[in-house]
């Protein structure tokens, strides 16, 4: 088992793809922890400006040259960033709306209509607005800058509201995120790119399809997509189109999917023989072996995520932020439409599109498309989403320049202060509501995405707790594995505090890791006909360093069961059908590490640690209670 990191507390095995920490969550976290970095760099680029503008803009505008013959690439520093460095940030976000399709909240198909349309509106009525203003100007070119959510600041500054929204907002916001730049980057390929040179569009289109060919050969080496890609992001260069698509293209191309048993077992196998006998050339095998148990889409959010988080986003923003700022630009800039065309459609048009898109949608199915949490949390997702940065100051480096570019990356800014300080007082008007009312504006009364394949049959589960709680803890766990023995105590203390959860166990011994696992998992069926489950389950729980045959009866004589019986079950392996049955209600829900807990039917993502448990019980018996 894999030994969980220091801030993960007990989470092991509990997460998905086999007990890595969920790629969803991880990929919030990170996007929340980037956001300081990005304001630190945004703070560092307004002074440097206004210390020293000139070597600000000096820095900025320093051409480098990548040749290879007489062909090659020459930008400066900042198209660079902007147009190279940019890419990989969209690769990643790609990677996680794949995954998101392919794994995440949006594999029940219908669930992306309602954010596909809200992150649509949340786009057209922040441009609408900003014409509005600009209407007759020139500056109405620059309407692009006005519509795109920033995810890393959006989630970022929903993290520093901790816990007044609910985790569910986190994903919605993400989703609509996703959208908006996706539209965004259209949008900079259609109205923001120069003349296009056909001949290499059609180039970079070719590479696109060898691209899809190579994948669907099932190529797994890295590099060959890597050299496809940088391809594909110079004929695209070269065509006049901003090359930031590629990134998000090849992002979407990537499919994500859990890692099965079978692959893990095979990973198992080939690091024991490393163990056996460590050669360079087993050592291969071996790491190759367990990175192919893991999806390419997991393994790259992985590698890239935190690099363009902390590094190359920040790094925008410090060669994009800078804006010299004094009395006549403040004066100047909040009397142009330019940056009234921006704050005010991000400020209102954005809360404005995706609560109004949201509300009539629901009305429109009648109920059957609603958000994933309740109309508070709408509110202040909409209010969040006003808070446009990396996206929005692209645009407005392509669409203006001089004093228009200034009065742009004014009204971006400000917009990113109000819509955190709208977002701030939605959150306290909420905090003051009665409880049962709050409940109810922050989860609202959609349905729940159900993970687990096989739901609980008291006719045949072990159940530990009332038949009829409104609260279900299941849990896929391994007698042998250290992580399910660290859980067990966190499991009986939340049974005692809550008196109205049932706890149902499941067996998922994992052989290949645990020899002695499968045995003990017949010797609590063995327990099983004789009454005696649960006190099997917590000595076995409690004792695992003793669990080979000999000690499996010394448990049975302990806990006063009829042992001759109980060898008679040992030995014909009696409940052994039962066993694979559960095995193969994992399979169906993608469970394949242990301890893996789900709470209602939803798996649990996070520490199943007291609190992280406590936290989840919580919110299932709220929503249990509004459903009623």
């Amino acid at each position: 088992m894999t030994q969980p990191t220091s801030d993960e507390g007990l989470s092991g095995q509990s997460l998905d793809e086999g007990g890595a920490r969920t790629a969803r969550w991880a990929f919030i976290r990170t996007e929340s922890g980037s956001a300081t970095v990005l304001l630190a760099a945004t703070l560092a680029a307004l002074a440097w400006a206004n210390i020293d503008a000139d070597s600000y803009a000096s820095l900025w505008h320093t051409h480098l040259s990548v040749r290879l013959g007489d062909s090659g690439v020459s930008l400066d520093l900042r198209e660079w960033v902007n147009s190279g460095l940019m890419t990989l940030f969209f690769f990643v976000v790609g990677l996680e709306a794949r995954r998101e399709f392919d794994m995440g909240e949006l594999r029940e198909r219908r669930r992306l209509t309602l954010p596909l349309l809200a992150g649509l509106s949340g786009m057209a009525v922040p441009v609408l607005i900003y014409l509005a203003i600009n209407a007759g100007e020139s500056s109405a070119h620059g309407w692009g800058a006005a519509m795109s959510t920033d995810t890393a600041f959006a989630l970022g500054m929903l993290a520093l509201l901790g816990s007044r929204f609910p985790r569910r907002l986190h994903t919605f916001i993400l989703t609509v995120a996703v959208v908006d730049d996706f539209v965004a980057l259209v949008v900079i390929a259609v109205a923001y790119s120069d003349d296009i040179d056909m001949p290499a569009l059609m180039i970079a289109l070719a590479m696109l399809v060898v691209i899809v060919l190579v994948r669907a050969a099932k190529v797994r080496r890295g590099s060959a997509y890597g050299v496809l890609g940088v391809i594909t992001w110079v004929a695209v260069l070269k065509s006049g189109v901003d090359p930031v698509v590629v990134g998000l293209v090849m992002g979407l191309l990537t499919f994500a999917y859990p890692a099965s048993r079978a692959e893990l077992e095979r990973a198992t196998g080939l690091f024991r023989s490393f163990r056996e006998q460590p050669t360079p050339e087993l050592e291969r095998t071996a790491r190759l072996g367990m990175a192919a148990a893991l999806s390419p889409n997991e393994r790259l959010q992985r590698m890239y995520h935190p690099w363009t988080s902390y590094v190359i986003v920040p790094l925008f923003a410090l060669a994009n932020a800078g804006i010299t700022l004094d009395a006549g630009l403040i004066s100047r800039a909040f009397t142009s439409p330019v940056t009234l065309g921006i704050l005010i459609g991000y400020v209102v048009g954005k809360p404005v599109g995706i609560i109004g898109m949201s509300a009539l949608t629901t009305r429109l199915s009648g109920g059957r498309l609603r958000p994933p949490v309740g109309w508070g949390a709408v509110v202040g997702g909409g209010a969040i989403a006003g808070v446009g940065f990396t996206v929005s100051l692209l645009i407005a480096t392509l669409a203006f320049e001089g004093e228009r570019l200034e009065e742009a990356k004014v009204g971006v800014l400000s917009a990113v202060v109000c819509s955190f300080v709208v977002t701030w007082l939605v959150s306290l008007v909420i905090a003051a509501l009665p409880r049962p009312a709050r409940t109810r504006a922050l989860l609202g009364t959609a349905q729940s995405l159900v993970d687990l394949a096989v739901p609980v049959d008291p006719e045949r589960d072990h159940i530990r707790g009332p038949i009829d709680a409104p609260v279900t803890l299941l849990e896929y766990g391994d007698f042998e594995c250290p992580f399910c023995g660290l859980a067990e105590p966190v499991v009986r203390e939340l049974l005692a505090d809550f008196g109205d959860v049932r706890y149902v166990w499941r067996h998922l011994p994992l052989p290949d890791v645990h020899p002695r696992a499968r045995l003990a998992a017949i010797a609590a069926e063995a327990a099983a006909e004789q009454g005696a489950f649960w006190e099997m389950l917590d000595h076995l729980l409690q004792s695992q360093d003793a669990l080979r045959p000999g000690d499996l009866v010394a448990h049975a004589e302990t806990l006063g069961l009829d042992v001759e019986e109980f060898r008679i079950a040992l030995r014909a392996h009696r409940g052994a059908d039962r066993i694979t049955e559960d095995e193969e209600s994992a399979d169906l829900s993608g469970v394949s590490g242990t301890p893996t807990f789900f709470v209602n039917g939803r798996r649990h993502h996070g520490p199943y640690d007291i609190a992280g448990l406590t936290a989840a019980v919580r919110a299932a018996k709220e929503r249990a209670f509004m459903d009623r």
